[in-house]
């Protein structure tokens, strides 16, 4: 066990209630009730949370909305007092939480530049000293003598994040705000992040891009409506985040008890081992029949939309589907510029001639970014009888950049030249990308870059 020396931050059973009341009069009524009456009831932002920090770490916190998440932040830099527990924090604290927590809206940039820097303990003559390469960080010109209620939310968290980042501090947090800010800066904030970290500054942040956790964290704390849910490997705590999106609690609780049994079955990270072949390979572009049910469902170890859309005369049923990485781990995250693959399983309840598996890659926001199927590949299907099962696999090289993006899939066919679909499902789960390096556009070129110096 590490001493209290090796901690930059300590969280020791931290709830937070609040005293909800149905109307404004009750609080007057039960301040006056001579029968201690209670009028309110109590709501749990955060109940019994405990972790710790190390120095030195870059720890993630990630939840859904509502989660607690912003609560705790708050709470360890001392913008809110907890109901119960206690926070020790070894160092200076330079936090940047939500836009307008700390700025004067009146004041101009500078101003607030050099009120915060007070704030944080720096004299006017320190502040002077770092005032350059804060305001080169921000890069917003003129602006910063102008008063930051008239700043756009980009240029407030240009400035916010700038002053955060160049104060040398011993603990940052971040709280989303880099969200607002266009993806340029977003690239330059993280950079200037990855040297405070390897200059030994703790970072604890909170985003909702699982890219930039798995990417920049060494931990990752889980919390789920005020409740602290598990801790561990960014992966691992992104595969559990990803059931809770899908309201597939059976299966989170099923794999927190599997995390927590220590028998076996556990991998050097604490995580539960992959599922896969057996030698980690999988077949490319074949379609394989298959004569015997396996045991257990791979769909039920992915994170599967509850509000997909699925349709189809029901002829054909994709019953189960699974999505693999290159060492043949079932899993929604997926490593840019490896190998992975899709499979589909596919049962018939009546007689067609030529059946077509597909699947679709889209982004957010519906746009068909990539897919394929076993007519465009040359891997057509004999014709099928009723009680017949396939499988299908596709495999191929990712190279969409780092994101979120959703798959479909569908069995169709063709009949008296009409396009019939047997079953489809529209974004039937998630596929996110972690990626080490984004270029410009939805994928990557691969390019082979030669740099010469000709003199």
């Amino acid at each position: 066990m590490s001493s209290n020396q090796e901690y930059a931050i300590q969280v020791q059973d931290v709830s937070k209630i609040y005293r909800l009341y149905e109307k404004p009069i009750d609080r007057l009524k039960e301040s006056l009730s001579l029968t201690r009456r209670n009028f309110h009831r109590d709501f749990f932002a955060l109940s019994g949370i405990s972790f710790q920090v190390e120095k030195g770490e870059t720890v993630g916190i990630i939840g859904t909305n509502g989660s607690g998440k912003s609560t705790i932040l708050k709470i360890i830099t001392g913008v809110l007092t907890p109901t119960t527990g206690s926070v020790r924090v070894s160092g200076v604290i330079s936090a940047l939480l939500e836009l307008g927590a700390g700025f004067n809206m009146d004041y101009t940039g500078i101003e607030n530049v050099y009120m915060n820097g007070t704030m944080m303990g720096f004299s006017r003559k320190q502040m002077e000293e770092k005032l350059p390469d804060i305001l080169e960080f921000a890069d917003i010109g003129d602006f910063v003598y102008q008063p930051v209620k008239t700043y756009s939310s980009g240029m407030f968290v240009r400035l916010a994040f700038a002053l955060a980042i160049n104060v040398e501090p011993e603990i940052l947090i971040v709280d989303e705000a880099l969200s607002v800010g266009d993806v340029f800066f977003q690239a330059k904030c993280y950079r200037r992040m990855e040297e405070i970290r390897k200059n030994g500054t703790t970072i604890l942040m909170v985003t909702h891009d699982m890219g930039s956790v798995i990417k920049y964290c060494d931990r990752v704390v889980l919390l789920n409506r005020g409740q602290y849910i598990a801790e561990g490997a960014p992966g691992k705590m992104v595969d559990l985040y990803k059931k809770i999106l899908a309201n597939q609690m059976e299966d989170l609780e099923e794999e927190l008890s599997e995390m927590n049994d220590f028998s076996g079955g556990l991998d050097a990270d604490g995580a539960a081992g992959g599922t896969g072949e057996p030698n980690g390979k999988l077949n490319g572009k074949s379609v394989t029949h298959h004569a015997q049910h396996t045991q257990g469902l791979m769909k039920d170890k992915l994170t599967i939309n509850p509000s997909r859309t699925e349709y189809g005369n029901g002829r054909a049923e994709i019953y189960d589907l699974g999505l693999f990485d290159e060492q043949g781990n079932l899993t929604n995250l997926l490593l840019k510029g490896e190998y992975f693959t899709i499979r589909e399983k596919i049962r018939f309840h009546g007689e067609i001639e030529a059946p077509i598996f597909t699947y679709t890659i889209k982004d957010k926001k519906g746009a068909d970014l990539t897919g394929t199927n076993t007519m465009f590949e040359g891997a057509d299907v004999k014709p099928v009888r009723s009680g017949d099962e396939y499988e299908v696999n596709f495999r191929q090289k990712m190279t969409l950049q780092g994101g979120e993006y959703l798959l479909s899939m569908s069995c169709t066919g063709f009949e008296q030249g009409e396009h019939t679909v047997y079953h489809r499902l529209y974004d039937v789960a998630n596929i996110t990308v972690i990626s080490n390096k984004n270029t410009v556009g939805v994928y990557d070129m691969e390019s082979d870059v030669e740099v010469v110096l000709k003199r």
